[in-house]
């Protein structure tokens, strides 16, 4: 009996992860990814059904002879609730299980938040989202992508040195505030989990992400299609490294770590700006004076030695890269991979192609969406009881 539901709760994430990840899919589609017969998928699709998951439609017409099979697809009314809590703002999404973003707002702070300020702030806004643009949806879980160290074992926030955290037990705090059970990830970690399954590196099992953001630059591995975060969940931390600069007139910061010198607030600065989001950065960077060149100019050059240390070691098939990074890349990514192989091993550099996130700015909501879903995807059926406000 045991084995024969756990067969069924396996054959229930299957669907469940095949029409979040692929999107609609025919019942036809199904039983022919899953190999199941018919009549196993009917059921399985109307279990899934009575549990809110998964709802059916006609399909579209086809012109052709016979009863088409009926389209499933993902509730959209079933969400995850994503956070990225960065020193300039607070962002939440409202993220569905149909990969469709409901709902989005940046929350711009004056000062680093507090994890207490955090939660309240993502409490009100999703107090305010129930009362009126999202009243019949159901948050099964909530995501963070924070920009610090997040100890695996129990989501702690060892620390984030730019928001000032250390030891914040956020996840409790936020399902005090929501009511909705909250899991907490680093923040490229989130990141590259996006990109690997929807976007620059879907298809791509050896993938290192890079992400550029307020706090600094954080890392993402993918090593044979399978997430790599460290013994403790600390791997990836590519802006604490110490990048060979071979240009004195490059230096910025004596000692300085990576996120010293390719740094955002550089980029800010270098157009006269005290804060921007990533498409008026890049917009100002673009109309900047030959000042703002030049140091997107050294930016990419102690970037390229960086990544090509990167590719040294890792030997990555693909390197991904997001928010400010994206930004310094896009100036021309071609030129950027091959300043990158010059300084890289010839043999490890030669399959490298460098991609723009293609995520943009939703890609680390996507992140920690996928990582608040994570159970759900592992068994529908258990973690399918919707969550009810807090108070």
């Amino acid at each position: 009996m045991r084995d024969t539901v756990g067969v069924r709760q396996a054959n229930l994430a299957r669907l469940v992860q095949l029409v979040h990840r692929q999107g609609p899919l025919s019942r036809a589609a199904l039983t022919e990814a899953t190999g199941l017969n018919r009549s196993t998928i009917a059921d399985l699709v109307a279990d899934l059904v009575t549990h809110g998951l998964v709802v059916e439609r006609a399909p579209d017409p086809v012109g052709r002879v016979g009863r088409p099979s009926p389209v499933v697809a993902a509730d959209p009314r079933v969400m995850a609730l994503a956070i990225n809590p960065e020193i300039d703002a607070v962002t939440i999404a409202a993220v569905g299980l149909d990969r469709t973003i409901a709902a989005r707002s940046r929350i711009e702070v004056t000062d680093p938040p507090t994890p207490e300020e955090t939660a309240d702030l993502v409490a009100a806004e999703l107090a305010r989202w129930r009362r009126t643009d999202l009243p019949a949806a159901r948050f099964v879980a909530a995501g963070v992508a924070v920009p610090g160290l997040v100890r695996a074992e129990d989501a702690v926030v060892r620390e984030a040195p730019h928001l000032h955290w250390i030891d914040a037990a956020l996840g409790p705090l936020l399902r005090t505030a929501t009511g909705i059970d909250t899991v907490v990830a680093n923040d490229a970690s989130a990141g590259v989990l996006a990109e690997h399954l929807f976007g620059a590196a879907h298809g791509i099992d050896d993938v290192v992400y890079l992400n550029g953001g307020a706090s600094g630059i954080g890392g993402g591995l993918i090593v044979h299609g399978i997430p790599v975060t460290g013994a403790g969940g600390y791997a990836g931390e590519f802006g604490q490294n110490r990048p060979g600069i071979a240009s004195p007139d490059d230096r910025r910061a004596d000692g300085g770590v990576l996120e010293d010198e390719v740094s955002r607030a550089r980029l800010l600065a270098a157009v006269g700006l005290s804060g921007a989001d990533e498409p008026t950065l890049a917009a100002a960077l673009a109309g900047g004076d030959a000042a703002a060149h030049d140091e997107v100019a050294r930016q990419r050059r102690i970037l390229a030695t960086a990544l090509a240390n990167v590719v040294n070691v890792l030997n990555p098939r693909v390197i991904v890269l997001g928010g400010f990074l994206a930004t310094l890349a896009a100036v021309g990514v071609e030129e950027l991979a091959d300043a990158v192989r010059a300084q890289a091993m010839p043999a490890n550099g030669e399959d490298l192609s460098i991609r723009l996130a293609a995520l943009g700015e939703d890609r680390l909501l996507i992140g920690a969406a996928e990582v608040a879903f994570a159970e759900l995807l592992r068994d529908p059926v258990s973690a399918a009881a919707p969550s009810s406000p807090a108070g």
